[in-house]
């Protein structure tokens, strides 16, 4: 009887190995799993991202505004009728005497 016991048990054993440790196992699954959830998270990151450059282009492409901020940040550049004033960082920070 005690073999029998021996037995059944090493074949519930063997049975269970393929389960939890083999090629598509329960511990695999759990890592694709996390993997997965990973991906998505970078995924969604980069759809924000598309999304803004999307709306950037559009912004580009239907009107001015976009373009003349663009102007006046990126490149410094003015209208004809206005006047540039550029104060130092250093000059605002000290005080005057």
């Amino acid at each position: 009887m005690r073999w029998l016991t021996v037995g059944l048990l090493a074949l519930i054993g063997i049975l269970q190995y393929p389960l939890w440790l083999g090629k598509g196992g329960w511990l695999r699954v759990w890592e694709y799993d996390r993997q997965l959830q990973q991906q998505k998270e970078v995924t969604r990151a980069l759809e924000i991202r598309n999304a803004g450059l999307d709306a950037e282009v559009r912004d580009l492409k239907q009107g001015y505004e976009a373009i003349e901020e663009r102007a006046r940040f990126e490149l410094g550049m003015v209208r004809q009728d206005e006047s540039f004033v550029q104060i130092p960082e250093n000059f605002a920070a000290k005080p005057v005497k």
